[in-house]
């Protein structure tokens, strides 16, 4: 097991996206390729950052999606098939035991895939203050969820996503983390009034072309 505050910690993140045909079903007003489109983008926006971020080794999405796969791939990130209706926590472990399973010794980090306003640099900010604590995690902006949820070597994931998970995780043991300023690692979109606030902080390229045609 890695001692928390080591330097010499290679971190792997984790990326579950679920089948774009059920995605953001709290777009309802959209029409189904439209709520499809922005899950997507949503993802690719969040994987290309994380690809970019030069403490992480790896990204891993996990997803039984087929347009998904071949959108990551073109980002040049490993997936693996995620388990029909497993659920978004069992996703996690999954993507966390192949993680260790082809990479001795690494850090986990849990990301949610729909953070279209997320940067590089909060990634590093936040993977680097979790390297104090065993376990850690990122509540999202309404305070109440997480949008990232890491785990050191040796240490299990033991994710609890889903509603109030903020609180999930605390009870098990987790850190909240303030990594200092990360408004897009926060910023998770489910509403309309989340992808506004996203488009406040600024937008990934692939969400940017659908939400503001650029």
């Amino acid at each position: 097991m890695t001692t928390p505050g080591s330097s010499s910690i290679q971190w792997v993140a984790v990326v579950p996206v679920k089948h774009l045909a059920r995605a953001k079903s709290r777009f309802s007003a959209r029409p189904a390729n439209e709520r499809a489109a922005l899950a997507l983008a949503f993802a690719v926006d969040t994987v290309h950052m994380a690809m970019r971020c030069q403490d992480l080794v790896e990204v891993i999405v996990v997803t039984s999606d087929p347009v998904v796969r071949h959108a990551v791939e073109k980002l040049g990130c490993t997936w693996i098939a995620d388990e029909p209706d497993s659920g978004l926590n069992a996703a996690f472990e999954r993507g966390s035991a192949h993680a260790r399973l082809t990479r001795s010794g690494v850090a986990i980090a849990a990301l949610a895939g729909d953070l279209p306003a997320v940067r590089s640099d909060e990634l590093s900010r936040a993977v680097r203050a979790a390297a104090a604590v065993e376990r850690g995690f990122i509540a999202d902006a309404a305070g109440t969820g997480t949008t990232l949820l890491t785990a050191l070597p040796g240490i299990e994931l033991d994710p609890h996503f889903g509603p109030r998970s903020r609180a999930a995780h605390a009870a098990s043991g987790a850190i909240a983390l303030e990594p200092g300023l990360t408004p897009g690692l926060r910023r998770d979109v489910d509403t309309e009034v989340d992808l506004w606030d996203a488009v406040r902080l600024g937008l990934g390229t692939a969400t940017a072309a659908l939400a503001l045609g650029t």
